[in-house]
């Protein structure tokens, strides 16, 4: 069994996955409790579960971007994890994750997160035989800049805020807005994504995994 950890922003989740399905995931939003409420919320899933932590033979952590706090906190919770039970890690970039909950269509997919003080974090996509496939790595942007820069149909998903999504639906011949529970980060996409790694030998040293920052002018906020 597959634990998947998400804590990139202050929406957590977290998902055991066991090769042929999900057996159990959580999703909550967070109010920077992220600390007090991560073993919470694994022992609690785990007895509803029946399961015990020795049936986890595996571990998964989305790496951002995300907030810069969130994300050190669920890297050290897993690597203790990682390096305590002697387990492999395996890290998976956040906005793959977002991508993933999207079916696979010919349009370019734009997959986005909250940056904070009104910013995005934003990677675009592609449609490959393997999947969405990412364009370079994740840039900041604004849901204005996002508006402008669209000129044919492009699928948006991800984080947004209800005034994001309201003006990106001014757009609504070019920008076709995935639904808001389309837009949940999963934790049993995650899972399932790591688990593929995982068993494709594509694991990762727990020493030396590091979240994915976005570097902005001032920084982003915790």
């Amino acid at each position: 069994m597959l634990l998947a950890i998400d804590t990139s922003t202050a929406q957590l989740g977290m998902a055991f996955h066991n090769g042929a399905q999900v057996i159990g995931e959580l999703t909550w939003m967070s109010s920077a409790r992220h600390t007090q409420e991560l073993a919470p919320a694994l022992a609690g899933l785990l007895t509803r579960c029946g399961k015990t932590m020795s049936d986890i033979q595996a571990l998964g952590v989305a790496i951002g971007p995300g907030s810069f706090t969130s994300l050190r906190v669920g890297l050290a919770f897993i690597k203790g994890l990682a390096l305590a039970c002697a387990l492999p890690l395996v890290g998976v970039p956040t906005l793959d994750v977002v991508a993933a909950s999207i079916p696979l269509s010919d349009r370019k997919l734009a997959a986005v997160l909250q940056a904070g003080r009104g910013r995005l974090a934003l990677v675009w996509y592609k449609p490959s035989e393997n999947g969405w496939q990412a364009q370079g790595p994740a840039s900041v942007t604004t849901a204005e800049e996002l508006e402008q820069k669209i000129r044919k149909p492009v699928i948006v998903c991800g984080e947004l805020a209800a005034e994001d999504r309201h003006r990106l639906a001014r757009k609504f011949k070019n920008v076709i807005l995935a639904s808001p529970a389309q837009c949940v980060r999963r934790p049993g996409v995650l899972a399932e994504i790591a688990w593929q790694r995982w068993q494709a030998g594509q694991v990762d040293a727990a020493a030396s995994l590091a979240p994915i920052y976005l570097h902005v002018a001032g920084g982003l906020p915790a």
